[in-house]
């Protein structure tokens, strides 16, 4: 569906983006992923034909976007950060108007704009002016009027920033439906989101690309698989004393410590080994109550951090041997 090869943007001397290559397949919800500057607006710009690449091509279901804009540009429906909307405009005359824009014949305008009211839930509200609709509202309008001339693609960019814990689940479910009949890209900073939403990530830092794949196949790259998270009650003794005396602990950090007055530490371990009937005993010859034990989970978040500071660190290295 989206074909992104050996992509590179410059601006002057400075490359916003090198050799991107990727492709994102008809029905996907992929992710893109990176901190600020790292290239994500600039790729998603690209892809929406809003800039062209300096080098390489872009095509959106086989249509170059640069030889062959127009024709690539009715298949992607965009919405941006900040929901920029006609505040003096109703809900029903903004998603017209976009149907109107996108060129959607007359004659099925009117089915069109009633159909996309009622798929972002906006039958309630679509006779009041949006300036006078919550954030939640505004965010709703903007997928409709996005979705209006019914594109191939979708690519939204934070979608669920600045919304209350209900408007999120809300938009969360609307945009899994939309992905049964629509490719969807989504740019965002809520790492918990982009986990829950989609099924494939690319990670971008510096312009370059760190990650394409599933989350749980990043989530495995940097698994903690000799790790064990223990909460417990400590009183006289210190769990840090038990390095000394289980064969087989490598490292035992304490992780954080909670209002009620119990510790978690995270206790790395030697490969092969099973410690937990080990520590089991010890702790309760040293009288600290254990709470709680379990393997060491790897977030997206985790995943993403680890990335993105493994690219840094070589390039470091890099900048140094120069």
């Amino acid at each position: 569906m989206i074909k992104v090869k050996e992509v590179t943007k410059k601006y002057g001397s400075f490359i916003a983006v090198r050799n991107l290559n990727f492709e994102i397949k008809q029905g996907e919800i992929v992710g893109l992923l990176g901190p600020n500057g790292a290239g994500k607006s600039t790729t998603m710009n690209m892809i929406t034909g809003f800039i062209e690449p300096t080098e390489g091509e872009i095509s959106v279901n086989g249509v170059d976007i640069c030889k062959n804009p127009k024709k690539a540009k009715r298949q992607i429906g965009y919405m941006p950060e900040n929901v920029p909307l006609y505040t003096d405009l109703t809900p029903k005359e903004f998603i017209s108007y976009m149907a109107e824009l996108k060129m959607v014949p007359r004659s099925q305008r009117k089915a069109q704009v009633e159909k996309l009211i009622r798929e972002t839930g906006l039958e309630e509200v679509q006779n009041k002016l949006i300036r006078n609709l919550s954030r939640g509202y505004k965010q709703r309008v903007s997928l409709a009027g996005a979705l209006a001339g019914n594109p191939k693609v979708l690519i939204l960019d934070e979608p669920t920033v600045g919304l209350d814990p209900k408007q999120i689940t809300e938009i969360r479910n609307l945009i899994r439906n939309l992905g049964k009949e629509h490719t969807i890209i989504i740019s965002s900073h809520i790492l918990s989101e982009i986990s829950q939403i989609c099924e494939k990530v690319i990670i971008i830092n510096q312009g370059e690309i760190v990650a394409i794949d599933t989350i749980e196949n990043i989530e495995n790259r940097v698994s903690k698989k000799n790790c064990l998270l223990v909460t417990v009650e400590e009183k006289e003794k210190s769990l840090g004393d038990l390095k000394g005396k289980i064969q087989g602990i490598e490292e035992i950090e304490l992780v954080k410590e909670r209002e009620d007055g119990s510790k978690q530490y995270q206790i790395t371990y030697q490969e092969g080994k099973d410690l937990r009937k080990q520590l089991l005993e010890n702790l309760a010859k040293q009288g600290i109550n254990l709470l709680e034990m379990k393997n060491a989970q790897v977030t997206l978040e985790d995943a993403f951090m680890e990335l993105i500071q493994e690219k840094e660190y070589k390039e470091k290295q890099k900048g140094g041997e120069n």
